[in-house]
């Protein structure tokens, strides 16, 4: 039996974060890779896929009969999704003898709970990550992703994430702008993923000491793209733009009045807008910066800061991805 992952299931290759796992596992070359979506889907699918699986996510048995003979489970459920369809992918996973399941855990680390807690994640995913170790009997597994924010997603939102409004070119910054987050792109949580799922899955006689997939067995792999501040960013943007720094309006709010801001909105019962304002401001206290990746454990490249600031600034200049919040 061969001590490698072959089979790969992929729920929501179609979106940015799923498309980019798709993308860079069909480039590894090393993986049979299997979409599975939804019986009404009109999503285009990216070329090169062993197999599109079309299920009813109501109907466990169709669930787990589209997972039989996989070894991994990733999932990239859109934030519109039906809560329970993660719950029954994960027992369709469990009965089918899937080995490792990734759930729906592409940002912080909830390692942290302080940070968790404050921006109502704790909850939710530890909830996710008990009940694979309580099912799973102790063969399959669950593993996150701590990547922190999606940089692209967040530069090129509203002011409500990292702070900048391209449209009115304002930008905010929380005190005085030096605290650093840390933030990857698409790419990199896609080689991140490909990565990991290279490697030899247990530790053998012919592993030596190297990295294996089961190291992360119930743990997040911890990845970053950039540790940088809002000055930094604002650099970045001024190189992909062209404007000079007179060009935009520089705004400061205080990074705990942030906080508590967007906890009045939420209970004012702006939820989304509300939550999001929390979700960012709390992971720019110095308490959330991470120290520990795992970025050289995985061969993970080193990435040009401006290069996906201006797919971010695409981003913004179509108006993609700032439409709520």
């Amino acid at each position: 039996m061969t001590n490698f992952v072959t089979n790969i299931a992929i729920v929501g290759s179609s979106g940015h974060c799923g498309g980019a796992i798709t993308s860079a596992i069909l480039s590894a070359k090393k993986h049979k890779l299997t979409a599975i979506t939804r019986l009404d889907s009109k999503s285009a699918l990216p070329s090169g896929l062993h197999d599109v699986k079309k299920v009813d996510y109501s109907s466990l048995p169709d669930v787990i009969n589209a997972l039989q003979g996989q070894d991994v489970l990733i999932s990239c459920l859109s934030l519109n999704a039906d809560p329970t369809v993660l719950y029954t992918l994960i027992d369709a996973a469990i009965a089918a003898g899937v080995r490792f399941i990734m759930p729906n855990e592409w940002g912080g680390d909830i390692s942290n709970e302080a940070v968790s807690r404050d921006t109502f994640l704790l909850e939710k995913f530890q909830a996710v990550r008990d009940y694979v170790e309580k099912n799973g009997n102790g063969k399959t597994s669950w593993i996150g992703c701590a990547c922190g924010f999606w940089y692209e997603f967040s530069l090129a939102g509203t002011e409500a994430r990292y702070g900048f409004d391209f449209k009115k070119k304002d930008v905010t910054f929380y005190n005085d702008g030096h605290l650093k987050i840390n933030t990857s792109t698409w790419s990199q949580i896609g080689r991140g993923v490909a990565q990991l799922l290279s490697l030899p899955i247990d530790r053998d006689a012919t592993t030596g000491t190297g990295p294996v997939i089961s190291d992360w067995a119930n743990r997040a792999i911890k990845i970053r793209s950039f540790s940088i501040d809002q000055h930094e960013m604002f650099e970045s943007v001024l190189r992909a733009t062209g404007d000079k720094p007179e060009d935009w309006t520089v705004d400061h709010e205080d990074v705990v009045e942030r906080y508590n801001r967007g906890r009045q909105l939420m209970q004012q019962g702006q939820r989304m807008l509300g939550f999001c304002t929390c979700l960012y401001s709390r992971n720019f206290y110095p308490d959330a910066l991470g120290t520990k990746f795992d970025n050289e454990l995985l061969g993970l490249p080193e990435e040009d800061l401006d290069t996906a600031t201006k797919t971010a600034v695409g981003m913004a200049a179509r108006g993609e991805h700032n439409a709520h919040w």
